[in-house]
């Protein structure tokens, strides 16, 4: 039986990242580059102002105090028509360029305008100006022909807002992944019916939908499968056209658990069985020449937890992201609790940022089928194996989960 640490290793080695496309710059939020991204150009393009005031020579004002000459106003989009020369300045506005002779920004608050006959000047009381104040040398935030994106970032509003500077209107990014979601049991009946006796609705599909949609990837709800081979074999096809084909239920040691026989027969590679892990420790994975494929156990929470540790991190690597494995985080427990299990446990709890740190409380959580109590919570406590106790504000391992809340 594998650990989780083995489990992860496996589905890192054996999925390689997906195709990759072209898409509009539009369209690109949230998908991952494949390629890195120079810059074509420098940012700021040229010696720019801060704020509004009066662009200077520093020397002119080394003490703080001048009456200088105006010469000349310069708006953002424009350049001064004259160079700057000792004795004068230059009325300029936010992003405009520097002109030629100046090297300083002096704020309008510290100034004071006079009318002199055919002069305007302006006086300036302020502390001693030094070069550079108030303004952005060229090239400060990046230069012509560095890289300012490397390949494998996930593309935020900030980053397309800077492709955008940088005039790239379309962008080679991984390809979006398609998973199917496919359902077993003859217990099942669509969330539309009224259970009869001994059947429960298909919360399964609605939930491992979400988290595929909240990875970035393209889910595709493929329904019920029925406990016998002929429609479980059917609907395995259909789902291995998927780069991902997720199963719940059918993957334990009932008679009825007919999944890892299925896939076997629908050529798909058996890479792991039962991982040490609650919940979830019937997890599947393996692999066809096409697909990635996952059974899930069928209870909610199991479900939901192998989802977070090892599907998001098959998704991942698919995406083009790294590192794709989980990474935990620090908090402290919120209350004392005490743990007794022989698995490694992810125990469902609230994470809350505080201003003295993360804190995370435990839900009142009764087992792998109590989805309930999940929608209290937005993360996992990881609790080794072993009976202990633990006291409020010991330290914890949490991993937040998809589409936290």
């Amino acid at each position: 039986m594998h650990t989780v640490d083995q489990a992860l290793e496996a589905i890192t080695l054996n999925v390689a990242p997906g195709p990759v496309e072209t898409v509009p710059l539009c369209e690109a939020l949230g998908r991952v580059l494949a390629e890195p991204i120079d810059s074509d150009i420098d940012s700021p393009p040229f010696d720019k102002a801060l704020m509004d005031g009066f662009a200077v020579r520093a020397e002119d004002i080394a003490d703080g105090t001048a009456t200088l000459t105006v010469i000349d106003e310069v708006t953002a989009g424009q350049v001064a028509s004259q160079a700057i020369q000792p004795g004068q300045a230059i009325q300029i506005m936010t992003g405009a360029p520097i002109p030629d002779g100046a090297d300083a920004v002096v704020q309008v608050e510290d100034t004071s305008i006079e009318n002199h006959e055919q002069q305007v000047r302006v006086s300036i009381d302020t502390r001693p100006v030094v070069p550079g104040r108030n303004m952005i040398h060229q090239g400060t935030s990046m230069r012509r022909g560095d890289t300012v994106m490397p390949a494998g970032r996930q593309l935020r509003p900030q980053e397309l807002g800077l492709l955008a500077e940088l005039g790239r209107q379309t962008l080679v990014v991984h390809r979006q992944v398609t998973v199917g979601v496919l359902a077993t049991g003859d217990e099942l009946v669509t969330i539309d019916c009224q259970p009869g006796a001994g059947q429960i609705r298909n919360s399964n599909e609605a939930m491992l939908a979400a988290q595929v949609r909240a990875c970035g990837g393209l889910a595709l709800e493929l329904g019920i499968a029925r406990d016998n081979p002929e429609d479980l074999s059917a609907r395995i096809a259909d789902g291995l056209k998927c780069d991902v084909l997720l199963l719940s239920g059918g993957v334990s040691a009932g008679r009825l658990d007919l999944v890892p026989a299925q896939l076997e027969a629908a050529g798909v590679n058996e890479i792991f069985h039962k991982v040490k892990v609650k919940p979830g420790k019937p997890v599947w994975f393996g692999t066809s020449p096409d697909s990635v494929v996952f059974g899930l156990p069928g209870n909610p929470v199991s479900s939901m937890v192998c989802f977070e540790l090892f599907v998001r991190t098959a998704l991942r690597r698919l995406a083009g992201l790294s590192p794709a494995q989980p990474a935990a985080a620090a908090a402290r427990l919120a209350r004392d609790f005490e743990f007794r299990g022989d698995r490694p446990t992810y125990f469902p709890g609230r994470l809350e940022h505080h201003s003295d740190g993360p804190r995370v409380t435990p839900v009142d959580w009764h087992g792998s089928s109590d989805l309930r109590s999940t929608a209290n919570a937005n993360a996992m406590i990881h609790f080794p194996a072993g009976d202990q106790g633990y006291r409020a504000q010991q330290w914890v391992e949490v991993f937040e989960w998809s589409g936290r809340a």
